[in-house]
């Protein structure tokens, strides 16, 4: 025993650890062989589920693939249907955009007039009313009514659109129309045919009123014609409060003639 002691103290460190890695290495190899048999026994029994899983996995992908073939027809189907829908809806579109243009939402652009109204530089004489020098909404009015008989087609004063529940109305030394106080000078433009301003200026109404009003009182009034006149699109509300559309009604029975007897 004392000899093996010797013997093994005579023997380099080197070779003790690399005896002692092999050791543990052979150690290792046994035990994976060991194992061998009930790790194949694991995976045989974890097969199955894997199968059937993957087997699932494989009919809901195939159930995807048949609802979006399924899909893909329909869509093919409406776009085959599509040119008459597209064609309605050009329609409705059409008949959306001159309702728009009547009710005067829309903004319009074409050749015009424009009629400038401002009050009287004149003083006022002792005795006279000084709202006469004044340029009033009956003044305003008056002209938007003759443009309207000339052939206008959209009228805006100082960019407030004219309506058909549009009112001028008198409010001290400024006029209210679509909720909006108006100042001096009043600038009228309307839309009308080429001619609407020889049209204007031409009409014997209108002459009356520049006799009634710019001669008489000096209500300053200036007017031209335009190639490109802008209405703008009217800015106010457009909620009624009594008014309710006519709910549709079938048509009444036309009567049949009867022999007589």
């Amino acid at each position: 025993m004392t000899g093996f002691v010797a013997r093994a103290r005579r023997i380099p460190s080197w070779q003790l650890t690399l005896a002692g890695a092999l050791l543990v290495l052979g150690f290792l190899v046994v035990a994976q062989a060991g194992a061998g048999p009930a790790r194949v026994q694991y995976t045989t029994q974890e097969r199955p589920p894997l199968v059937e899983t993957a087997t699932e996995l494989q009919n809901q992908q195939d159930a995807l693939k048949t609802q979006i073939l399924d899909l893909r027809a329909q869509i093919e189907q409406l776009e085959a249907t599509s040119t008459g829908n597209s064609a309605l809806v050009t329609s409705l579109n059409d008949q959306l955009q001159q309702a728009r243009i009547a009710a005067g939402l829309i903004d319009l652009q074409g050749p015009g007039v424009v009629v400038q109204l401002e009050d009287s530089t004149q003083q006022v004489p002792p005795g006279a009313a000084p709202g006469d020098y004044l340029v009033s909404s009956s003044d305003i009015l008056a002209v938007v009514d003759e443009l309207w008989l000339d052939g206008a087609e959209a009228i805006a004063v100082n960019g407030e659109r004219i309506t058909v529940t549009s009112a001028l109305t008198d409010i001290g030394s400024s006029i209210l129309l679509n909720g909006a106080y108006l100042q001096p000078p009043y600038q009228i433009v309307a839309i009308g045919p080429k001619d609407l301003y020889s049209r204007l200026t031409s009409s014997a109404s209108f002459a009356r009123f520049v006799k009634a009003r710019v001669e008489a009182f000096g209500i300053r009034l200036g007017a031209g014609s335009l190639d490109k006149a802008v209405v703008p699109a009217y800015a106010g509300g457009v909620a009624l409060t009594y008014a309710h559309p006519v709910a549709a009604s079938p048509s009444p029975a036309v009567p049949t003639a009867t022999a007589a007897p």
